[in-house]
């Protein structure tokens, strides 16, 4: 933890726009070096110019790439653009509209020239494509430029496939090496021209109109609560704005009322509180970068928080504070399969293998089917665009989950509905969110919860990932018998990219980090926080026993 933890931003932590815009079309990178290539991850390409790692040139042969993707898969629909508030947002649009032009792909922009957030995106796709048949080519798909709630000086570009989430390995896996084909030739078969017009659509409208369709928003405007939202300077900032005027949150006669807070927009993101590690990051559920909002926690009954992008949420109340990420999926969770009569009861509720197992004991308690899948939102996919997944969640504050009649939201996290789902939960029950997260411990217990890292070669790395439960020679786990080793998701079988260890009382996962030389390690105690503290130290061991010397 940084000393400064918490405390506002400097002008020494700022970024320079100008020296950073400059570098996005001075700098070329050299595809040579690992660090200048495209890569994705679970969520797109990222990157800054300063490192000559999201330059122009990344952008257009990526935006290439995804052109002759698209054309193979017979996608012939529009392609919807959005951006976030990033400094380098804007200038990566410009360059992959350029090439969208070249390559006769009918781009979408936003209507109002504002800020799309991530789950805006993913509606306009589905939106598009409902009632086309999987394989037609006029299916939509999207690009969203954002890096999340990564750091104001870098870049991030994503691909959203014609079902509206995040991209498959298989897709973005031949979009990256495409990409650094092209990079490697110079870009010299990349196609790129000025567009001499570009369409538009309502991301704003089309998103807002419906929230009707998943959230109770009559209950919200009769309660006359008070809610207050802070885009962290990010894409949402309008459409919580709007949010309050076409839904009459405005504090009159007694409705509820909806009020923007800090809504600013500066690529420096000045006005922000440092992170754990000293850095500018918009992350809504860090209790450090969220230490501005947190001042504000006794002016409203819900207070909410969004990233730049707006897929993650942070839930606010005045007696708890900014609430675990675990503890809001647990308690929303509850409410949806006791508030939402038209769900089918056949489906299933969805949970990264690293969430709390909280989740796990209120989905039984329930009588609900839990899928477990490895991490990565894309994993909820499937489940949400059928109806067979009800409500799909990540312990890092990213979900979502259907409509009222079972029907698609969306395919990617959704933090203003989660933050929306939170006012309703107050409006309806008439208790905050954490005090039903207490009445859930009363009932289930109480766990702690952490993640670490620790130390990990390259070559260690690679062999956690391809850890197989044999490899686990251990029979007990803090005192208590090991119930289960796993390398595959119970959900769905797909290999998680590490080993998750369980006991009765307790678990750990350990993964590999995909930026850096250690390893994660996700654990949890029903047995209190000693307890947690044994389960980590013997996780540790455990693992180190099994990758070590490899």
């Amino acid at each position: 933890m940084n000393a400064r933890a918490g405390e506002p931003a400097s002008e020494s932590d700022l970024i320079n726009v100008h020296e950073l815009v400059a570098a996005y079309f001075e700098l070329a990178p050299d595809p040579r070096d690992p660090a200048q290539r495209v890569a994705f991850g679970t969520s797109g390409h990222r990157g800054s110019s300063l490192d000559r790692s999201f330059n122009e040139a990344h952008i257009a042969a990526t935006t290439q790439a995804i052109c002759e993707y698209r054309k193979a898969q017979g996608i012939t629909g529009p392609l919807f653009v959005g951006r976030d508030t990033h400094a380098l947002s804007r200038p990566a649009e410009t360059t992959a509209l350029e090439v969208l032009e070249a390559n006769r792909v009918h781009a979408l922009t936003d209507a109002y020239d504002d800020y799309v957030p991530t789950p805006a995106l993913s509606r306009a796709i589905l939106a598009h494509n409902q009632g086309l048949a999987p394989d037609a080519g006029s299916r939509a798909d999207g690009i969203i430029i954002t890096p999340s709630h990564n750091p104001p000086r870098d870049g991030g570009f994503k691909y959203n496939p014609p079902h509206g989430g995040p991209a498959d390995s298989d897709a973005t896996d031949w979009i990256a090496r495409r990409a650094n084909e092209l990079l490697e030739d110079g870009n010299r078969d990349v196609k790129q021209q000025e567009p001499s017009a570009v369409d538009t659509y309502d991301f704003r409208g089309e998103y807002v109109d419906a929230l009707s369709s998943i959230i109770d928003m009559d209950a919200i405007r009769s309660s006359g609560i008070r809610i207050g939202a802070d885009p962290l300077g990010g894409a949402s900032v309008h459409y919580w704005q709007y949010i309050a005027e076409r839904y009459g949150l405005q504090g009159r006669d007694g409705a509820a009322s909806l009020e923007v807070v800090d809504p600013i927009i500066d690529p420096t993101w000045a006005f922000m509180t440092l992170d754990w590690d000293g850095k500018i990051r918009m992350d809504p559920s860090s209790p450090s970068a969220m230490a501005g909002v947190l001042a504000n926690r006794n002016r409203f009954d819900i207070l909410t928080g969004n990233d730049a992008d707006a897929d993650r949420h942070g839930i606010v109340t005045p007696d708890a504070g900014l609430m675990n990420p675990n503890h809001f999926l647990a308690v929303a969770i509850h409410y949806l399969l006791s508030h939402r009569p038209q769900w089918s009861a056949d489906a299933a509720i969805g949970k990264t293998l690293v969430s709390s197992a909280m989740i796990d004991r209120v989905v039984a308690s329930l009588g609900r089917r839990l899928v477990e899948v490895p991490v990565g939102f894309k994993w909820f996919v499937p489940g949400l665009s059928d109806g067979s997944v009800a409500f799909g969640g990540e312990e890092s504050a990213g979900a979502s989950f259907v409509r009222m009649d079972g029907s698609v939201w969306t395919t990617d996290k959704d933090g203003i509905l989660l933050a929306l789902l939170a006012a309703e939960i107050r409006a309806v029950t008439g208790q905050s969110p954490s005090e039903l997260y207490r009445e859930l411990e009363a009932q289930h217990g109480s766990p702690a919860y952490e993640r670490t890292d620790a130390a990990a070669t390259p070559a260690q790395k690679a062999r956690l990932a391809k850890l197989a439960p044999a490899d686990i020679t251990a029979d007990r786990l803090a005192g208590d018998p090991i119930v289960a080793k796993l390398s595959r998701a119970p959900g769905n079988d797909a290999p998680i990219g590490g080993v998750k260890v369980m006991s009765e009382r307790a678990w750990f996962a350990a993964r590999p980090s995909g930026t850096e030389n250690v390893y994660k390690i996700y654990a949890e105690s029903f047995a209190g926080p000693e307890h947690l503290a044994a389960v980590q130290a013997e996780a540790k061991a455990i693992v180190d026993a099994a990758i070590h010397g490899a």
